[in-house]
């Protein structure tokens, strides 16, 4: 079944979002990414194993040695490569956290809109069953969904009754 072209428009226009704060990084931001993005192949592994490697061998074997054991250059490089790269990738971090809070804050205003539109059609169907006089007009239930949904009201309930949410902000900040 081919999926409806209202889907392939929202894709489109998501994957242009996307791109679109992809271009939009700054210099540094991309090349955090991208260092972020490369230490976590197979292949940043597998070469620090073989960077490793060599260099105990050969401060184990040739006569120079310009690193003896216990390694003390090597460890203080590496120590330096360690720092370097968790900045970098909570440089990386940041910043999809940044995109992620921006999407959740997206979705939210679009689950709002939503539920404002819901409650209008619920309002709409309603008055069409009593104007039709169907009985289901005055289904208690239906009454209820048609009235406007209070965030604060669900967010301090949810506050009352999910486990570890008792000092969890409120919409708005307070």
């Amino acid at each position: 079944m081919e999926p409806a072209p209202t889907i392939h428009r929202n894709i489109r226009e998501i994957c242009a979002e996307e791109e679109k704060v992809l271009a939009s990084r700054s210099m540094a931001a991309r090349i955090g990414d991208l260092i972020a993005t490369q230490a976590g192949k197979m292949w940043f592994i597998m070469a620090h194993v073989a960077w490793f490697a060599i260099w105990i061998v050969l401060n184990l074997t040739i006569n120079g040695k310009f690193d003896p054991f216990p390694f003390s250059l090597l460890t203080m490089i590496v120590s330096l490569e360690s720092i370097f790269l968790s900045l970098f990738i909570l440089m990386s971090q940041n910043r999809s956290s940044a995109q992620a809070d921006q999407r959740n804050h997206l979705d939210l205003q679009i689950n709002l809109l939503s539920e404002d539109e819901n409650t209008k059609m619920i309002l709409m169907l309603q008055a069409l069953c009593k104007h039709h006089q169907l009985s289901i007009a005055d289904d208690p239930e239906i009454a209820a969904l048609a009235q406007r949904t209070n965030v604060r009201d669900v967010v301090e309930d949810l506050k009352k009754h999910l486990p570890g949410t008792e000092s969890t902000p409120t919409v708005g900040g307070s």
